[in-house]
């Protein structure tokens, strides 16, 4: 897909609505297309956080290692939401584990280079993050679950 193609999805997803246009270039030159199969790792937790993701199709879960079993699903994603924002925050690393849940189609940000492009454009960046800003709540329930404590019978205390 050419950059316009890419500037017309990031167009039209809510995240980007309220931005310059003059923006949405600069944020399609660190897009590209991603596919991943029913059941592929897209990342797991301590991996490098070099990218995040606006789901396109399909739907990723969204888990946490616990003692008691392998992996424990705290959020289901679909298509529209966006994942991965711990690019954002040094040491780039993913607090958690995204796994497709089905045929995944998504566009994935290189997050160096919109760091990049947020150091050299700070206007793009501070846009950026005023209207990133009030979506990461929501993004960060993976790591307000790894606040509560699993004890050995299976049950949650905060």
């Amino acid at each position: 897909m050419h950059t316009h193609g890419f500037e017309k999805i990031l167009a039209d997803h809510p995240l980007f609505t309220s931005l310059d246009t003059a923006a949405l270039p600069l944020l399609a030159g660190c897009a590209r297309n991603e596919h991943f199969l029913q059941g592929a790792t897209i990342y797991a937790e301590g991996d490098a956080a070099d990218r995040f993701f606006i789901l396109r199709h399909g739907d990723v879960a969204m888990e946490i290692a616990t003692p008691e079993r392998s992996a424990l699903i705290v959020e289901t994603l679909h298509a529209g939401d966006v994942f991965g924002w711990s690019w954002m925050i040094a040491p780039f690393r993913h607090t958690s584990d995204a796994r497709a849940t089905s045929d995944v189609r998504a566009i994935s940000l290189d997050g160096a280079c919109l760091r990049r492009k947020c150091d050299e454009n700070p206007a793009l960046g501070y846009a950026l993050f005023q209207n990133w800003i009030p979506t990461l709540p929501g993004g960060c329930a993976p790591c307000a679950c790894k606040c509560l404590t699993f004890t050995a019978r299976g049950r949650v205390e905060r």
